[in-house]
Formats: structure tokens, C-alpha cells, sequence
């Protein structure tokens, strides 16, 4: 275990693996956060005269920029004591700046788009700038040059972010900003390789395996709270009636909701902090695994604005729009969980891809039905893929994870 002069310590084997509650603070702003990103997708969805693929990709956008930070601030703190104050600055610096993100979120397309911007890029810059001081230039004791090349690429990046926050309205900023949040990705994923600096080289890192899987396991948790805080929202306030069809559109929402969980937690949801710990490379799979669940949970938000919409307006028109929701939402999240499974298990369940098809095969059967019964349809699918499983997995042993990596 190594240990700078601030007393910045290295995850060690006694260490806790526990999240600590600043960070279980953290997650009460992403939230907030996703309750944003919902009604901007809910906004897109049902405002006259706008381009949905544009409106929803810039919602994926500001997305993708919390995500990014929710998953480094969970990096940092499976890989750093999360109890050394530099770290607890750094959580709680990004504790303020994910709440200004979340609250300009709505226009952050239009009037506070630089808001958004200047939080994000303070976030990002901010951070490296605490270790950098509070340890004397020497962040992590094993890599100094660690945090200076991901300081460089934050300040390649925040030239976009901020130029793009002072335009005004238009098809600049989204060109800008779908440039910078793509390069972030991309360095990330690559370990921020700089001039003369190298790269960072994520195998063998010290790592909290179990207090990463238990932060992503947290984190989806956090978007099936959200997406039964907006049924929940809609099927009890508006002043609705509780009529047969918004009783059922309600309840297929919640029987959707409870599908997620079952088809995520059994079981690569479940043995995932076993998975990491005997992967071959922990430190790989557990930035992997972050891919996956983002793409799990992006399908969760589009779920529950779908049925939102199914709620509000159960045997109404159904804009063929709309089914990109009620339907594209379990597809996205079956697709991040077959990749998921893959990289818990070293394989993929037939139901996975049966249930994908089956969602593609009766899109154009569901272009003249009405939201309920689309809703329906999509629960069913869903429903077989969880017997599937439980039937492949009844009288057997728990399987084991094998990861690939």
C-alpha cells in the first residue's frame, strides 16, 4: 500500500469495500440528475415540430457527461482511500458540480448551455488540480505522471466544451460537443496517452473490486428508483382518472421495472463483484463493465419515458415515435446485458437474443396499435426472457463466473 505525504493512501487489502455515504450522497444527485434526463427525453418526445434523432441525441449527450463522471469519481474511489481528505474534496467537489449539470440539463441546449459546460470542465480540471496540490505533484505514488496526462486531455477537451457553451443555439455547439464528450471517451478508454507522459496502464492498478461491482450494481439500482419515480409521478398526479387503461399501463410499467431488476441481479448482476475479483485482469474488466451498464441504464431512462407516455396516453395515438421509446428501451437494455453477461460469464443466453428479435420482429406490427398495447407486448418479451432463464437455471447449481478477461 502506498502512501503520499498528504496522507493520499492507495486501496489496500483492509481497506473497506463498502461504499462510504459521501458517495452514497453522490449517487442522491444523479437522481435528480436522471429525473432531468427523463423529461428532456420526454420533452422530445412529445413537442411538435422537432427532429427527434437531433433532440434525443443531445439528450444522450448531456447524459453521456454525467455519466463519465459518476464512473471516474467510482474509479478514484476504488482505487484510492475513499476516507483521504483529498479524495472527499474530490467527491464533494463533484457532488456540486453534478447538481449544477443536472439542474441546467433541461436547456442545456439553449440558455444554459454554458452552465452546463463550465460545471463539467470545473469538475474535470478541479479534480486533478486537488491531487495535484494536496500531494505535491505526486497524485499516485506508483504513477506520477497519472493525473498530468489526464489534465492535458481535460484541457484539450474544455476548449470544445466551452466554445461550444458560448454559442448560441444551433448546430455548432452539438458538433463541438458531441467532438469533446467523444474525445473524453476515447482517452479514457485509452489510458490518456500525452506527449512524452505515456499512457496510463489500467492492468495491474490497485482496485477495489468489490466496491466498484457494488457502485455499478448501485448505480443501476438508482435508474430503476428513477424510472418508478416517473411512473409513479404520472400515473398519480395530472389530475388522471384511475381508469382501467391507465391502471394497466401503470402496472406494466411497474411488472417492467421489476423484470429489469430480476434479468440484471441473476445472475451476472448478482456475482459481479465475485467476476472482477477473479478476472485475470480485474482492473480491465472494471472499466469494461462500465460500457455495458451505461447502456444498460440508458435503456432503463428510455423504458420509463416510454411508459410515461403509455400512462398519460394509454389507448390514444400512438406516434410511431413513440415506440422507439416502449420498445427500443428493453432492446438497449437487453443489449447491454448480453455484453454484460459475456464479460461476467465468457458467453451470451439465447433468451438475450431471442428477446432482441422478438422486439424487432413486431415493430411493424405495433405501428397502428395503441400505447397499451405495445407496452404490453414489451413486458410479455421481457417476461420470457425471465422464464427462460429461471427455467435454464432451476435445479442446477449457481453457476460461477468465468470472466473472459
Amino acid at each position: 500500500m502506498g502512501e503520499t505525504h498528504s496522507g493520499l493512501i492507495l486501496r489496500g487489502e483492509a481497506s473497506s469495500q463498502r461504499a462510504t455515504f459521501l458517495e452514497l450522497f453522490l449517487d442522491l444527485v444523479f437522481v435528480f440528475a436522471l429525473t432531468r434526463v427523463s423529461q428532456r427525453l420526454i420533452t422530445d418526445f412529445t413537442t411538435e415540430q422537432r427532429i427527434l434523432l437531433s433532440e434525443a441525441g443531445q439528450t444522450l449527450l448531456l447524459f453521456l457527461a454525467l455519466w463519465l463522471l459518476w464512473a471516474t469519481t467510482a474509479w478514484i474511489t476504488s482505487t484510492l482511500e475513499p476516507d483521504a481528505l483529498a479524495v472527499q474534496v474530490v467527491v464533494v467537489v463533484t457532488v456540486v458540480g453534478s447538481m449544477v449539470m443536472a439542474v441546467a440539463l433541461p436547456q442545456g441546449f439553449g440558455e444554459r448551455g454554458l452552465v452546463f459546460a463550465g460545471a463539467y470542465v470545473s469538475v474535470q480540471i478541479g479534480r486533478i488540480l486537488i491531487f495535484l496540490l494536496a500531494t505535491h505533484g505526486r497524485a499516485d505514488p506508483t504513477d506520477p505522471a497519472a493525473p498530468l496526462r489526464v489534465l492535458f486531455w481535460s484541457g484539450l477537451t474544455a476548449v470544445p466544451w466551452i466554445i461550444g457553451g458560448l454559442l448560441g443555439e444551433g448546430a455548432a455547439r452539438g458538433v463541438l460537443w458531441s467532438l469533446a464528450v467523444t474525445v473524453d471517451y476515447i482517452a479514457l478508454t485509452l489510458g490518456w496517452p500525452a506527449p512524452r507522459l505515456g499512457r496510463t496502464r489500467f492492468s495491474g492498478q490497485t482496485l477495489a473490486e468489490e466496491h466498484l461491482a457494488e457502485r455499478y450494481q448501485q448505480f443501476l439500482l438508482i435508474a430503476l428508483g428513477e424510472s418508478i419515480f416517473v411512473i409513479g409521478v404520472t400515473f398519480s398526479g395530472g389530475g388522471g382518472a384511475f381508469t382501467p387503461a391507465r391502471t394497466g399501463a401503470f402496472g406494466l410499467a411497474l411488472l417492467t421495472t421489476v423484470l429489469f431488476w430480476r434479468i440484471y441481479f441473476y445472475r451476472a448482476g448478482q456475482v459481479l463483484p465475485l467476476a472482477i475479483t477473479r478476472a485475470r485482469d480485474p482492473a480491465r474488466l472494471g472499466q469494461s463493465v462500465a460500457y455495458t451498464h451505461l447502456t444498460m441504464i440508458a435503456g432503463i431512462v428510455l423504458t420509463g419515458v416510454g411508459y410515461e407516455l403509455s400512462i398519460a396516453h394509454p389507448l390514444g395515438h400512438n406516434p410511431p415515435a413513440w415506440l422507439f421509446a416502449v420498445l427500443g428501451g428493453p432492446a438497449l437494455f437487453l443489449v447491454g446485458r448480453a455484453g454484460f453477461e459475456y464479460q461476467v460469464f465468457g458467453r451470451v443466453s439465447r433468451s438475450r437474443v431471442a428477446g432482441l428479435i422478438l422486439l424487432g420482429a413486431v415493430v411493424p406490427a405495433m405501428l397502428n396499435m395503441s400505447p397499451l398495447t405495445i407496452a404490453g407486448t414489451a413486458a410479455g418479451i421481457l417476461l420470457g426472457v425471465a422464464l427462460l432463464d429461471f427455467r435454464r437455471s432451476h435445479g442446477r447449481a449457481p453457476e460461477q463466473p468465468a470472466p473472459p478477461i
